[in-house]
């Protein structure tokens, strides 16, 4: 017999919305050898992992929950920054002293805050900018790695901000070695700004040894400068005064030792393909800085609440300010800057696609 079935059944989530999520979050094409990507973008030793080039918006920013050979880099940024930002939060709210300090004479929490946003701006720019979204296109490279440059630079003068206001006393800041002290820092961050962005567009090859100096002797000679008034204060007190003087010896520790992975590419050098995933030196590189700007960070809510009290009274409100303001000169020519080799950048690109 001849029987007709009939079904009324609603039809299945999973068939209704598939389409829906197919559109919002598009399916991630696979990681790619080193041979299909363009050189610019390899590293060396590292032989898989990367994401292919013309990537999608949002495929780039889905990349985030993809495994490649940037996944750590870009996670471990990422969670220095949300670190940085609720350590702060607890600093300035959670604690009722604290709040009630962070809350009058406004102006001596300025440069605390600058110091904040540089080192915000850096974790930013590195992990969600230069990390995430630099396999869009070959010009789109260029320009996050010169936006880098700029917050590596800003970083610089925010930390040098911070030091000569709260981590030195008042003799240090009226000689004239604290009178250069931010002017030389500018300076300097800004030749560190302009020679990375100039060596990353000239030497094509990110191995040549004229590269690796020239990013790394500004760099180096800055962070010198940077460190003057915490190695003055070592000198005259020595480790009687309070926890940031140890702090502050982490963090050149940690400095230094990023600094050795940054030159050199260990341990995958031993075993090129085998660290591609994890644990190459790009991967302990970042990991290091991040901490470093962690425990940087830390050593300055100690030298605040060390030197506020009598920040404003020596120095005086117009003259605090107007040094805080100092911040925005050497983001202004930093700009400026990457702005007119990204122009550059763009030239050669359209001259070689000719």
């Amino acid at each position: 017999p001849f029987t007709l079935g009939l079904s009324f059944a609603l039809p299945s989530l999973s068939y209704v919305c598939r389409p829906l999520l197919d559109s919002v979050l598009p399916s991630l094409p696979p990681t790619v050898p080193d041979l299909d990507v363009p050189p610019l973008l390899r590293e060396h030793f590292i032989l898989s992992g990367y994401r292919p080039l013309g990537l999608p918006w949002r495929c780039c920013v889905l990349s985030l929950l993809q495994i490649h050979n940037q996944t750590l880099t870009m996670w471990s940024l990422l969670l220095a920054a949300l670190a940085l930002l609720l350590r702060f939060t607890g600093f300035a709210f959670l604690r009722g002293g604290v709040r009630h300090r962070l809350c009058s004479k406004w102006h001596s929490n300025v440069p605390l805050i600058l110091s904040l946003t540089s080192k915000l701006s850096f974790l930013a720019s590195c992990s969600a900018a230069a990390n995430v979204l630099h396999c869009r296109s070959e010009e789109m490279h260029y320009f996050l790695f010169f936006l880098h440059s700029v917050s590596a630079a800003v970083y610089q003068y925010g930390c040098a901000l911070a030091l000569s206001l709260y981590s030195v006393d008042a003799i240090w800041t009226q000689s004239m070695l604290g009178q250069v002290y931010l002017p030389l820092t500018a300076i300097l961050s800004w030749i560190s700004c302009a020679l990375c962005c100039y060596t990353k567009l000239t030497l094509r090859s990110k191995f040549a040894i004229h590269r690796r100096i020239c990013r790394l002797f500004p760099m180096g000679v800055a962070f010198l400068v940077i460190m003057g008034p915490f190695v003055r204060r070592l000198t005259i007190y020595r480790w009687s005064n309070g926890p940031a003087l140890m702090l502050f010896l982490h963090q050149v520790v940690l400095f230094l030792l990023s600094t050795f992975f940054f030159c050199f590419p260990v341990p995958e050098c031993f075993a090129p393909g085998h660290y591609d995933l994890a644990g190459n030196s790009h991967h302990v590189y970042h990991a290091l800085r991040s901490l470093c700007t962690l425990v940087q960070q830390e050593a300055l809510f100690h030298d605040f609440l060390w030197r506020r009290p009598a920040l404003v009274r020596q120095m005086g409100e117009q003259h605090l300010l107007l040094t805080c303001i100092s911040f925005f000169c050497p983001m202004v020519c930093c700009s400026m800057t990457a702005l007119a080799m990204r122009s550059r950048a763009r030239a050669e690109l359209e001259k070689e696609q000719r």
